[in-house]
């Protein structure tokens, strides 16, 4: 039995005719991968009417003028009421926030949104996503095996960065291919 390579800290770009609305043109930050589940967050789509400052206000949080107009992403489908803070790992909880891949950490807590908003002591990048995407046993291998994504690496500015409409583009760029020339067409050579 070929032993499963984790594909924490990589992203998944999702190739034309995914098949599933929720997916089109995603791109997929895995965050958790094992034997018998995964778990990501898309980065690459903005939450509709949601900013930082709002969900704070919403929660009786501090803010700051920063915060006003921050977006806030749709991490996935699954559990979209879940706030999910996804952050360089220079700044950590102890005991809650997970790292993972080369740099980052995922911390579900009110202390990692106060953090978000503290230039001096809070992480040095970090994004608020609601929702998460999830696989159960087998079903990501399966979904790679059918070729509906591609893999590749995860680059702090391509995460981070404020340019949405362009993520998947500059994603699949990144492996050397030009999305004007992919096939929505699928299938196994």
């Amino acid at each position: 039995m070929v032993a499963l390579q984790s594909l924490a800290g990589r992203l998944l770009v999702a190739m034309p005719g995914i098949g599933d609305p929720r997916f089109e043109h995603a791109v997929i930050l895995v965050c958790a991968h094992g034997t018998d589940h995964a778990m990501g967050l898309r980065i690459d789509r903005p939450a509709p009417g949601v900013d930082l400052g709002a969900v704070l206000a919403r929660l009786d949080l501090p803010a700051t003028g920063a915060t006003a107009g921050r977006p806030v992403l749709v991490g996935g489908p699954v559990e979209r009421e879940r706030g999910f803070v996804l952050h360089t790992d220079d700044w950590m909880v102890p005991g809650s926030s997970s790292p993972f891949g080369d740099g980052l950490a995922l911390t579900a807590t009110r202390e990692a949104l106060t953090a978000m908003t503290d230039p001096l002591s809070g992480p040095r990048r970090a994004v608020l996503l609601l929702g998460y995407a999830g696989w159960g046993e087998g079903q990501l291998e399966e979904e790679l095996a059918d070729n509906v994504w591609l893999t590749a690496e995860a680059d702090l500015d391509l995460l981070f960065d404020g340019d949405f409409e362009t993520k998947w583009t500059r994603a699949l760029a990144g492996l050397g291919v030009d999305a004007a020339r992919l096939s929505s067409q699928s299938g196994r050579a």
